[in-house]
């Protein structure tokens, strides 16, 4: 047959500063290379623009990309991607959204969109195929996500359109604030969406369009509709598109690893069983949602009348816990409120309660009081509190505008012990997973690249299951057999499979693959169906090799990126409080081992292949990586 070649990357490269518009070319060779998400995102960073950047300034640069697997129709395979220095951490910037505008601004004929620059005054970007332009944005600028949508649609004149934009948070630069599409769904973490506020830019719309045909219809087709077998075999995800990600959140209570009050406790008899997954499926959700294509419908639409709109969508697992749990907010209505909030505002929801947790222990240690906090009672489980406090962060409003720098920042502005309620790596909040008890989680949050994030590998679990199940079986072609009967212990074994699920992981993110559909273990795709995959889907034959040095290449591109804005291994640490035992509860007694925590580091540089010394990428693994043309820049 002909030999395949690997399809050109078209991107729209638009400079706010002054208003233009061009066309550019990835040629395939290097798109190979960078096919998609933030490996393209930082394809362009590394070669346009200084790590050294401040981010809320017009040199900082925001890509959003898709990737050559997006806008086909199979399960979880269109989403999206944001890059762009982080103005939470000041690292390079990460993060992903599901929906249908991947696949729209791919059905526009897209790869990815380079924004430059800073408007004058705020603008937003419509996009029907070639046709590009930019807007006047100051009717929009202001509005909530729902009510900035239907103006938006007004004064375009046309319903057909899908909207990824920034709420009043980015606006106000919260360094936490997010892009949002469809009102709910969000690129969360990094603060993408006040780099998008500092450039003037509220929204970008998209035609509604989808038209890829799979180079080989019939294979695709197979492919594709497997996802339904796959799914009666598959009680996990099946659960998790019933019952949303929020399944587990009571059982992760029973065992004492659910984050509460702060991560003071891992226990929280009190209020888990109001703010699972199963209660909101049987009191406020009312339908079940789905991004482009996909079988698996795990996105909630949840209503109180008079009080929360379906169109902000309903929270997931981690909202859930980081408005529930971590603030010991026992009701769900108060959840699903403080959820819709965020969308409406544009707020990432985990740095939202995590940082309301930190200052609920603030206000209970005494480092903040009643004149801090605009007269608000700031103690655990208090309901009225939520709504006000993500309203006041959202506009930087009183307490509001310390809290809005994230809880690293607001812990050095308070002084004294706060810093160790500070519950973040690299200022990034931690998300509702605890290296407690699954001690590579302690390894991949510290050595992560933009901070703290829970779908960057495999969690240990897995590796209790027996040898052969699927689970195992999916691990055992990334060369990762070994399996623990104990899941907390942490062995150079153990590094190395957090290691390669952390390159397959990254492969997913690069190649906009959902995580609970793609994935190298417990997913109902296996890493032999991403080859496949991309056979049929556009023609490119490939290996599981292959695609692991890619999810390998942006992993160290990341790091290099870091390594040029001033990181280096001193930064890769764990808040002191995941070595201290917990006191109450099922886990009562339990921590992560410092000890094997730091030897565990040592060989996960080792592994990397990085320097023992500062933690950054070697010479021979760039080059090992094909990124030597880092070393002449």
């Amino acid at each position: 047959g002909d030999k395949m070649r690997f399809p050109d990357g078209k991107l729209l490269d638009i400079d706010l500063t002054n208003g233009e518009i061009k066309k550019k070319v990835i040629p395939g060779e290097v798109y190979r290379l960078y096919p998609g998400g933030s490996a393209l995102g930082l394809y362009i960073l590394l070669n346009d623009m200084d790590p050294k950047v401040d981010p809320l300034s017009p040199d900082n640069i925001l890509v959003l990309s898709v990737s050559p697997l997006v806008g086909f129709p199979i399960s979880g395979a269109n989403r999206m991607t944001a890059t762009t220095k982080s103005p939470l951490t000041n690292t390079i910037g990460d993060s992903q959204a599901g929906g249908f505008f991947p696949a729209y601004l791919k059905g526009n004929g897209w790869d990815g969109i380079i924004i430059r620059g800073k408007a004058q005054k705020p603008v937003y970007v419509y996009i029907d195929g070639e046709d590009v332009s930019i807007k006047d944005g100051s009717n929009v600028w202001g509005k909530v996500t729902g009510e900035a949508e239907e103006t938006i649609r007004q004064e375009l004149g046309i319903d057909n359109i899908d909207i990824a934009q920034i709420g009043p948070a980015g606006e106000n630069l919260v360094k936490y604030a997010c892009i949002i599409n469809m009102c709910n769904r969000a690129n969360g973490r990094n603060g993408t969406g006040a780099v998008m506020g500092s450039k003037n830019l509220k929204a970008i719309a998209v035609k509604k369009i989808t038209r890829r045909e799979p180079v080989d219809k019939e294979g695709f087709k197979d492919l594709a509709k497997s996802v339904i077998e796959k799914l009666e075999n598959n009680p996990g995800v099946q659960g998790m598109g019933e019952h949303g990600t929020d399944i587990d959140l009571e059982g992760f209570s029973e065992e004492g690893f659910l984050p509460t009050k702060n991560w003071t406790t891992g226990w929280f008899p009190e209020g888990a069983n109001n703010i699972t997954g199963i209660t909101m499926t049987n009191t406020i959700l009312k339908k079940r949602d789905t991004c482009y294509a996909c079988a698996v419908r795990c996105k909630r639409v949840v209503e109180v009348p008079g009080k929360v709109d379906p169109l902000y969508g309903g929270p997931e697992y981690e909202t859930c816990a980081a408005l529930g749990s971590y603030c010991g907010i026992t009701n769900l209505e108060t959840v699903a409120l403080g959820n819709q909030l965020c969308n409406m505002y544009g707020l990432d929801t985990i740095s939202t309660g995590a940082t309301i947790a930190f200052a609920m222990e603030c206000y209970e240690k005494g480092l903040i009081n009643k004149s801090h906090t605009d007269g608000l009672e700031l103690t655990f489980g208090n309901d009225e509190a939520i709504p006000i406090l993500i309203e006041k962060i959202a506009r930087r409003e009183g307490i509001g505008d310390l809290l809005a720098e994230g809880s690293y920042r607001a812990a050095k502005k308070i002084g004294g012990q706060a810093h160790k309620y500070s519950i973040s790596v690299k200022g990034q909040e931690l998300p509702a997973h605890m290296p407690e008890m699954k001690p590579t989680l302690g390894v991949i949050y510290a050595v992560n690249p933009f901070g703290a994030d829970h779908q960057s590998h495999e969690h240990d679990p897995v590796l209790a299951l027996p040898e052969d199940s699927k689970e195992r079986i999916n691990l055992s072609h990334l060369g990762v057999w070994k399996g623990y009967e104990n899941i907390r212990e942490l062995d150079d074994e153990k590094v190395r499979f957090a290691f390669n699920t952390q390159c397959f992981y990254s492969l997913m993110d690069i190649l906009c693959l959902c995580q609970f559909v793609w994935g190298p273990s417990w997913e109902l795709y296996g890493p032999k169906d991403v080859v496949e995959l991309a056979k049929v889907a556009i023609g490119w034959d490939t290996s599981i090799h292959e695609l692991m040095l890619i999810g390998e290449r942006r992993i160290n591109m990341m790091r290099y990126f870091n390594f040029k804005a001033g990181f280096d291994k001193e930064d890769d640490y764990l808040p002191e409080r995941i070595f201290e035992p917990f006191k109450d509860g099922p886990s009562k007694g339990v921590a992560l081992d410092k000890e094997k925590f730091e030897k565990a580091l040592t060989t996960y540089y080792k592994i990397a292949g990085w320097d023992l010394e500062t933690g950054n990428p070697t010479e021979g693994t760039l080059k090992k990586l094909s990124l030597g043309w880092l070393l002449e820049k």
